[in-house]
């Protein structure tokens, strides 16, 4: 069903400038604020009603945290991830990381969950595409025989054996990249040692995805969805409880040659980046979830990711198509506050599967 969305207001509002209109709220429960890098990204954290000495301990904590599993998950610079991928080639058993085994168990059952749409063993397609490396600069696509042979290799996280403490790696062309969870996967860790501390009201964000607890003195934490170009905001998302907005958007990490647009969502069914989608956002109870299955929708398209999203267990999504449209269940719609006016709007039936699945 198509329909014009024009009840609200167009307003452009960044994050900086919605936390600053949040902050009038709840002005009787203190609420600390701190920004510091991890991921490569801005890592936003409020903290309610913690005094600012616990406060600042905790935000410390995190980044130091959040530093030791950047440098253990990086799929290009040294450490912990690349020894495992070099370990994978040999065929041979070898310990894993304590820090890695947990993101690739995660990753074989969001593979199977996806249908394969959410893969993190192409990570040589990834090289290939030249989103190995800190800074992505525009160049000409692979040739079409490379992407090719790498596809026709089929490296998938079934290929992997855990034996107890232990990989082996059955396919040599497997290399492990986790960013599409990594930084979910990193919410939810800083989340449960929030909770640890005695903290029940928290929201931390890094880029586009987003983990809350609480609420912001008793009102609900507001969270943005940007437009499909990355400018401006598309939509609001009150979150309370125990909730995470994750966004995909090919505006997060590509380069433009020749006026095409290439970003690093790449379908492991083509080698290729995936075409008929600007962004998913999808909201869940844990942001790992939420990320691999924003990753898997973007990649299923317009056309697909209802029965994706189904099989995974996702109730509540949002998906923009190259024409604009947003396309979305009836869950979702009745979730968000539209700021942009008129855009189409496509309702799909409700979910099959009408809940989120296990918590991790």
């Amino acid at each position: 069903m198509l329909y014009s969305a024009s009840s609200a207001a167009p307003r452009l509002l960044t994050l900086a400038t919605l936390l600053l209109v949040l902050g009038g709220c709840g002005k009787e429960t203190p609420v600390s604020t701190t920004r510091f890098d991890a991921f490569d990204t801005q890592v936003d954290l409020s903290l309610v009603g913690v005094d600012p000495e616990q406060a600042r301990e905790a935000a410390n904590g995190l980044r130091e945290e959040l530093a030791i599993l950047e440098q253990d998950w990086h799929p290009w610079r040294p450490g912990p991830m690349g020894r495992v991928n070099q370990l994978l080639i040999t065929g041979e058993p070898f310990v894993a990381p304590p820090s890695i085994m947990p993101l690739v168990k995660l990753g074989q059952d969001f593979e199977t969950r996806s249908g394969g749409l959410f893969n993190p063993a192409i990570g040589y397609l990834l090289d290939l595409w030249g989103f190995h490396g800190d800074t992505v600069r525009s160049r000409p696509p692979p040739p079409a025989q490379q992407v090719k042979r790498l596809v026709e290799a089929q490296p998938s996280m079934s290929q992997i054996e855990i034996l107890g403490l232990e990989l082996r790696g059955r396919n040599p062309s497997i290399k492990l990249d986790f960013d599409a969870i990594a930084k979910g996967y990193a919410l939810d860790l800083a989340v449960a040692r929030l909770r640890d501390l005695g903290i029940d009201s928290a929201l931390i964000q890094a880029g586009s995805e987003i983990r809350v607890i609480g609420d912001r003195a008793g009102q609900p934490w507001r969270a943005t969805i940007r437009r499909a170009s990355g400018s401006g905001v598309l939509a609001i998302v009150p979150l309370r409880g125990d909730e995470s907005l994750v966004t995909k958007a090919d505006y997060d990490r590509n380069f433009v040659f020749k006026g095409d647009l290439h970003h690093a969502i790449i379908d492991p069914r083509t080698g290729a980046p995936a075409r008929e989608t600007r962004s998913v956002t999808v909201l869940h109870r844990d942001a790992t979830t939420a990320a691999a299955g924003a990753t898997a929708l973007f990649i299923a398209g317009p056309t697909d990711w209802p029965a994706v999203a189904a099989r995974m267990g996702l109730r509540y999504v949002l998906l923009v198509d190259q024409e604009g449209t947003l396309h979305m269940n009836p869950a979702m719609a009745e979730r968000i506050e539209l700021v942009e006016t008129g855009v189409r709007i496509q309702l799909v039936p409700e979910l099959a599967d009408g809940g989120e699945g296990e918590a991790l």
